[in-house]
């Protein structure tokens, strides 16, 4: 292919691409499917990597990340991010109207109001319509610059198309997590023994300074804009902006209005009280702001906030019940969770009859007892949370509850590790719950893909001892299954047939199925490519697993004791036994993947010719190694440009050599 057939094809692509990209966000349609969809832009990248000249800032390809930032930059605003001030009260919007009121005598002003959504605050910088900076709030006045990260939410547009744009505008908005994310985000964690996040907005917040925005990309963020700042066109109304971003392409919720008084201000407010429970989102009140831009400016601003707008924040919806009971529940990793049993109550549009208590900890810091009268909130509107506990009616003789010591599933003797809230059955082999539910992630559709196999069949083959682990899957015959009540030749052959498939399944996959504590499928990546195979895993030490990138102290360890214990062992070589895929083919007899053997490379910077990524990747294709920091066993840092000094430093210290990319190519060639 020619560089300009390319070029054309590159071009094509995008534009393919886009299109579809603005049917599903902006238009809420599809003409295609998401794989269709998915090999468009695999296409797309595989072409841009033989012709990187033709890969533009505003590719779609930007969406799927795979930059590394260690330090967001500093930012100043063009302009002011201010905070709005809060009420919870009608009383305090009616002062707030009497004011704007009094500050514009004899003139007529309307009100715009919108919802106020529960993420995290963005800028957004558009120099002649291309999408060049992104930055948080910061204090205010400055933020930092997270241009990257952005740039991998779908429904932000990396390049707005429109007549007369003015040459540089500005755009503020929130990103949030949708809560189907959120809850998908927690289900995964909670099958990797991981600690569950606490709610959306932190989630978010987090998430948006991950330093690998591939790994932000798989968060599926996304964003509503509200605000429009420009010196480039006259704007006279709030209104007026908003319809310029909705014509632009630049998402909106539709859920804003325009009030000529106070009382269609509160009628809106009252009308999104129970009506935003149903959104897909989270969010915590109303923006109410003057509609006229010019009667914004009479009105002015404090040295924090507008007085043209204020914040009307909704009460946290909460109910008072009895708490009947605590059960303990059982994890895949063995670990307990309290769950209270609740006198069922009506809140936030749900019967709330079961709330998480978490750990031993939170019991203890409640108070709580059996018989209580407990206060209950629905954090963000999604988890159920006990938040206190009403004293005065607690039954006569009550006693404070003592946490479970011994496992309610079979009797084993709890542990605590040191440092650790949570309570753990140590009895991996022998706890039913624990068995099923290693089995239930093994099979599930992001690991082996047995999806044949459901958590009902699953308890069945281990109630009748056909399976007791992962392995007992591979030795399963026609005539097993066939057997049991309800299974009929078509279906027993459909079992068989994906227990055989996943065979199939790539290294990674199955590495993330064996189900080895705080390792969910990016770690398993991660360590299936650095590592290449499961022997390879299985004999690295703590310091080999914690050179990773992204593997820190607490995966590591836990890798370390998952391969030595025997039983493990044993799993792993029973599995081999059935053929499962435990290692990644590379070619290491080409001389081509010979060039670096042996020897050690930190990558840190930006590079001219290849993201870091691609670089890391040539590294390895050439026999070398990727180390996550620089020591005095170092042998090459490559050094991009914007290299953070203390790097560059201490390789100095070290005299570990310092290269550039020209002359890293150099030693490829």
């Amino acid at each position: 292919m020619t560089n300009e057939e390319a070029k054309q094809e590159i071009e094509q692509l995008s534009t393919k691409i886009n299109y579809h990209n603005d049917l599903y966000y902006q238009q809420n349609t599809s003409e295609i499917s998401d794989y269709e969809f998915d090999q468009l832009l695999e296409q797309l990248i595989q072409l841009e990597e033989k012709f990187p000249e033709f890969r533009y800032p505003d590719s779609p390809s930007q969406r799927v990340g795979g930059t590394i930032t260690k330090d967001f930059t500093t930012v100043f605003h063009n302009y002011p991010m201010l905070s709005l001030s809060n009420t919870y009260s009608e009383e305090d919007l009616t002062e707030f109207d009497q004011r704007v009121a009094k500050a514009l005598p004899d003139q007529d002003y309307e009100y715009f109001c919108e919802l106020k959504f529960d993420g995290v605050a963005i800028s957004l910088r558009y120099e002649d319509g291309l999408l060049t900076l992104a930055t948080t709030r910061g204090d205010g006045v400055r933020g930092d610059d997270i241009t990257a990260n952005a740039k991998t939410i779908r429904s932000l547009p990396l390049r707005v198309h429109a007549d007369n744009l003015p040459t540089s505008f500005e755009v503020r908005g929130e990103v949030f997590m949708p809560r189907s994310v959120f809850d998908q985000l927690n289900q995964e964690r909670e099958a990797t023994g991981e600690a569950l996040l606490a709610n959306p907005r932190n989630t978010t917040s987090g998430t948006l300074k991950m330093q690998d925005s591939s790994m932000v990309a798989k968060r599926k963020l996304d964003c509503y804009l509200y605000s429009l700042a420009t010196d480039g066109i006259q704007i006279d109304t709030h209104e007026e902006a908003i319809n310029l971003l909705e014509k632009w392409g630049i998402q909106v919720s539709p859920t804003y209005q325009k009030c000529r008084s106070l009382q269609e201000v509160l009628d809106y407010i009252n009308k999104w009280e129970e009506k935003r429970l149903s959104l897909p989102l989270d969010t915590d009140g109303i923006v109410i702001k003057v509609n006229s831009t010019q009667q914004q400016k009479l009105l002015g601003s404090t040295a924090k906030s507008p007085r043209w707008a204020i914040a009307y924040k909704y009460k946290t919806q909460s109910a008072a019940t009895i708490l009947r009971d605590i059960t303990y529940q059982v994890g895949r990793t063995g670990a307990i969770t309290p769950v209270a049993n609740l006198e069922p109550v009506a809140l936030a549009g749900t019967v709330v009859k079961r709330a998480s208590l978490h750990n031993a900890n939170e019991i203890e810091r409640l108070g709580i007892r059996y018989g209580d009268t407990v206060f209950v909130e629905k954090g963000g509107e999604i988890i159920p949370k006990i938040t206190g506990v009403d004293e005065s009616k607690r039954p006569a003789n009550s006693q404070p509850i003592q946490y479970i010591t011994y496992c309610p599933e079979c009797n084993t003797p709890l542990v605590r590790q040191e440092g650790e809230a949570v309570h753990f059955c140590p009895n991996q082999s022998g706890c039913p719950p624990q068995i099923k539910g290693r089995i239930e992630h093994f099979i599930q559709r992001n690991a082996m893909n047995i999806d044949s196999m459901g958590k009902e069949t699953v308890a069945l083959f281990y109630e009748q001892g056909l399976v007791k682990t992962v392995a007992d899957l591979y030795q399963l015959s026609f005539d097993d299954i066939f057997a049991l009540e309800g299974f009929k030749e078509q279906a027993t052959q459909n079992i068989l047939d994906g227990i055989d498939a996943s065979r199939q399944i790539a290294f990674p996959r199955v590495l993330f199925a064996l189900g080895i504590r705080y390792v969910g499928r990016t770690v398993a990546e991660k360590l299936a490519g650095h590592f290449l195979s499961i022997e390879a895993i299985a004999q690295a030490s703590y310091e080999q697993l914690i050179e990773v990138p992204e593997i820190g102290d607490r995966i590591a360890q836990s890798v370390v004791e998952y391969f030595s214990d025997p039983e493990n062992q044993q799993l792993v070589n029973e599995l081999k036994e059935a053929n499962l895929q435990f290692s990644l083919q590379v070619d290491t007899q080409s001389p081509e993947n010979q060039l670096l053997s042996g020897k050690t490379f930190v990558v840190s910077g930006v590079f001219e010719q290849f993201s870091r990524e691609e670089i890391k990747e040539k590294v390895k294709m050439h026999g070398g190694k990727v180390l996550s920091s620089v020591s005095g066993k170092l042998d090459f840092l490559l050094a991009g440009n914007n290299m953070g000094p203390a790097k560059r430093k201490k390789a100095e210290s070290l005299e570990v050599q310092i290269i550039s990319e020209e002359e890293f190519l150099a030693m490829l060639d």
